[in-house]
Formats: structure tokens, sequence, C-alpha cells
């Protein structure tokens, strides 16, 4: 009897353990996505060192973020931003999913690519992202936020989009995974982050696609745009958290991008500082992101939620140098050479921080290099989502077991660039280029001189000594490699006006 009471008992127990088990809800995931920021817009080091910038900039909430996770080092996007939101949301390489440059208006080539003088561009795909296979110059994808939705993960759009071409599906985040979308539409970034001026509502620019739409309970209120994104942010996971129902939160900000203009809550002391006008009220717009990202850290906490919810942090491409900015051109994200629209690191290296709890340690940090594709594996590993399926080739590598063991690897995986494209702006590693980073070597091969540029960006982190010249067998073996890429992907590669032949493939320079 004594046995047959003890064998009850154990098997009470042994399935009570498993229904615990299986009621442990996979992790909140909180994608904080900042557009334009560069390496060194901020308070903490991504270098072995602190900079200037990192003495200028007030980004405790940052600080604070790194301090409870770990710190990517070398983490890489591409130097524009739908390229890299693309590549985010579909796991694919931009030389294979082929949204090569920025979307807006359906079936239209830029005109900085129209009105080139001696390169003739592809019809890349302007149309951006789309979930319909109809849909002409677009790429078909299945998005990591639509398989999140599938599993049961409520999923919640806030700020930038930048996905689809105006009239194209997925310029409306509801249509590619998302259950709530708040401010997102084709426009990649606000006419104003002005409340006061309704986010660019007014007359005089109603037929301009840059109003930022949705917002209306805040017009004409004095508050900024980063601000109201905020707030119905925590307001559309709050329901889901009650609920104890798991949610993504794709926070993508529209700031730090043009137009630059103050948050008057910030701004002041950047002005006593002695900043010019421009890098004063950049400098606030860089304090008021750093704010959103603690109203939500705050809000998890306050919750009691912080130990189950994931929090990455990453920027869409390089800070803003070549243009609008105050001071030097091509010199805010030093010691990285150039910015935005470059192939140089300035234009392609993020700020990246990754906080989760039980597996990430405290204030680690990581100098392993990844690229934005790799997200898309990675947040679906996180969400413990292993049996999927999807329409495309996923490029992306997940870099979870970096996470848990952060220590140097030797990394002989190529990351790949490629912009068949043209973006408008001169100035160092700007124009159509294709590029390839293995180990700690790096070759770019720009299009339209069809000439090379090789740094090893371990001993030179500037990109400013050309070893192209005296390192023939390293550029060759790189071009065979980056070649033997865009080949198998099918990369598209402009044609030269003048001869009306197409680029030659790097291994054929």
């Amino acid at each position: 009897m004594k046995k047959s009471i003890l064998f009850f008992f154990f098997l009470a127990f042994f399935f009570n353990s498993c229904k615990k088990k299986q009621q442990v809800p996979p992790p909140n995931i909180i994608l904080f996505f900042v557009d334009d920021l560069g390496w060194q817009d901020t308070s903490i080091p991504f270098w072995n060192k602190k900079t200037k910038w990192n003495n200028l900039y007030r980004t405790p909430n940052m600080e604070r973020l790194a301090a409870q996770g770990m710190k990517f080092t070398q983490a890489y996007a591409t130097p524009v931003c739908s390229p890299s939101r693309i590549s985010l949301m579909t796991g694919m390489n931009a030389a294979r999913h082929r949204v090569t440059n920025w979307t807006l208006r359906k079936d239209q080539l830029q005109p900085m690519e129209t009105n080139h003088k001696s390169l003739t561009f592809p019809q890349w795909n302007i149309n951006g992202l789309t979930p319909d296979s109809s849909i002409q110059h677009a790429v078909h994808a299945t998005t990591f936020p639509s398989l999140l939705q599938k599993s049961g993960y409520h999923t919640v759009h806030v700020g930038k989009a930048h996905l689809g071409a105006i009239g194209t599906p997925a310029e409306n985040p509801l249509n590619i995974g998302f259950d709530i979308n708040i401010a997102g539409h084709a426009a990649g970034a606000p006419k104003s982050y002005l409340g006061k001026e309704n986010f660019g509502n007014i007359e005089k620019f109603k037929n301009s696609p840059w109003p930022v739409p949705g917002l209306e309970k805040y017009h004409g209120k004095d508050i900024f745009l980063t601000e109201a994104l905020t707030l119905d942010a925590i307001n559309a996971i709050n329901q889901p958290a009650e609920k104890n129902q798991p949610f993504f939160l794709y926070m993508s900000l529209y700031g730090v991008h043009t137009p630059i203009m103050a948050d008057d809550r910030f701004v002041e002391k950047y002005y006593q500082m002695g900043l010019d006008s421009t890098e004063a009220k950049y400098a606030s717009m860089v304090e008021s992101m750093d704010k959103s990202l603690g109203d939500l850290m705050n809000y998890l906490e306050q919750k009691n939620i912080e130990d189950n919810t994931i929090i990455l942090f990453m920027s869409d491409n390089g800070g803003l140098s070549a243009v609008a900015r105050g001071g030097e051109k091509h010199t805010h994200n030093s010691p990285l050479s150039s910015g935005k629209g470059s192939i140089h690191e300035g234009g392609i290296r993020e700020p990246m921080i990754v906080k989760w709890p039980t597996v990430t340690s405290p204030n680690s940090i990581n100098s392993n290099y990844l690229i934005i594709e790799d997200f898309f594996p990675t947040i679906l590993k996180m969400a413990k989502i292993d049996n999927y399926e999807t329409v495309q080739k996923v490029d992306g590598q997940s870099f979870i077991s970096q996470i848990k063991d952060s220590k140097k690897i030797k990394q002989d995986r190529p990351l790949f660039w490629h912009y068949p494209n043209e973006w408008g702006p001169i100035g160092p590693g700007i124009g159509a280029f294709s590029a390839i980073r293995k180990g700690d070597w790096k070759l770019i091969y720009y299009h339209q001189n069809e000439n090379f540029e090789l740094s090893n960006i371990k001993e030179d982190i500037g990109e400013t000594k050309n070893q192209a010249t005296t390192q023939i067998k390293k550029v060759a073996e790189l071009a065979e490699d980056l070649t033997t890429f865009l080949k198998k992907v099918e990369a598209q590669m402009p044609i030269h006006q003048v001869t009306g032949k197409q680029v030659r493939w790097p291994n054929e320079k």
C-alpha cells in the first residue's frame, strides 16, 4: 500500500513538473532599432578607449543596458537604411534581396541614379519587401515577425517602417506580420519631430510623403516625436504583458535621422557646452533616443517582466556625416572613416547591445563580428522557434553561440556588402561598390573605376592605408571569394555608359 502511495505521489510530482515546464512562457523580445545612430553617438565606448564623442553625448540608459548585458564592438549593417531593414526582416544579404538602395515611390529609381554621368544602374527591387509574389520589383519573403505572430507572439511595430514603396502592401507593417502598427509607413524620415507642427501634417505638406501618420492625439501639443512613440509603445505592449502573452516590440525610432531638430527637454546643456546649433540639436536627439530606451526599461521593471524580456539594441547604418551635420564632414564617427552612405567603417559599423537575462553576462564585451541579417535566425531561436519555413534563402547566421560564449573566436566567415547604386553625396567610401570582410581584412571594389581598396581593420581601424598594391595575393583571394558570392546570389551590377559593358566582376579585374 505504501509503495502504491509513493508511486502515486511520484507520478503526480512528475506530471506537475512537466506541466510547469510547459507553462514557462517564451521570452518577450524588444528590438530597439535606431535610425542613423553612429558608432560614436553614445557615451559608451565601443572601441578600446573613450573618445571625445563619448564624452560629448549623454546616454545613461545605453550605459545601463550595457552594464546589464553584452556590448558588441564589431556589429555591422549596410550603409543606408532600406537594405538593412529588409535584411533584418528577411535574413537575406542585400546582394540577394536586391533592395540595395532606399525605397519610396513605386517603380521609380532615385533621381541620383537616373542622372549619373558614367554608370547605368540596374533595376533593383525599388518597391522593397512584399508578402505578395505578384508585386514586381520587390523581394517576396517571409518575415520573422510573421513567424513570431504565427507562434503566438503579440507583434508591435512602432515608428519608422520604410520597408515597402508607396502603394505596395509592405508600406503597412500590418501586412508583414505585425498585429499593431504605430506611425509606420513608406517614408523613411519625418517631416517634423514636433507635435506643435503635427509631425508635418499641415496644409502646406499635404502632398508630401514625409508627414508621420497616426499620431493625431499628439497634434498641437508640445511633445517630441520620440516621446510620443515611446508612450504609444508602452501602451501597446501593456495589454499582452497583463495577459502574460509574449510580445515582440519592434521599437524603430525615426530619430536620429534628419531633419535635425532640438528636443527642448535636453538641448540647452549642449548650447552651454559651446556646440554649434546643429550639433547641439543633434546631441539632444541622441539623448531623447536614450530617454526612450530608459522609459521602456523602467516599464519592464515596474511590471516585473524584465527577467523574461530580451532587449536588442542596434542601428540601421552608420552615423550621418557627409551632409546636414555641423563641423567637419566625414569625421563624426572618428576614429572610423566617413559615415552613412559609405562602405568605410563609419558607414557600416554600429553600436549594438544585447541583454538576455540569465544568458548574457553583465557588463560583458563581444569583439566578434556579425552582420544585420544575422538578427533573423537569432531572434527566432531566442523565441524558441526552430522549425519554420521561409520562401527565401536565409543568409544570416545565429549569433546566440557568441552571446553564450563571448570569447574571441577565429573568424574566417566572410561578410558581404553590395551597393550597385548611387547615394548622392560624395566622400570617402561613398559610391557604387561591392565589399568583403574576412578575418581582419576588408576589400572594397569600387564599380565606377573598378579599383580596389584593401585594409587590415585590426591594425588600421580608420582605413588610412590602402594595401591593395602591396598585398596582391590577399586582394586576389578576397576578390575571388567576393565574386563567388555575388555570382551565387545573382547580384546585379551597373553598366559603364561609355562602353555599354557591365562592370567587371572583382576577380576579372
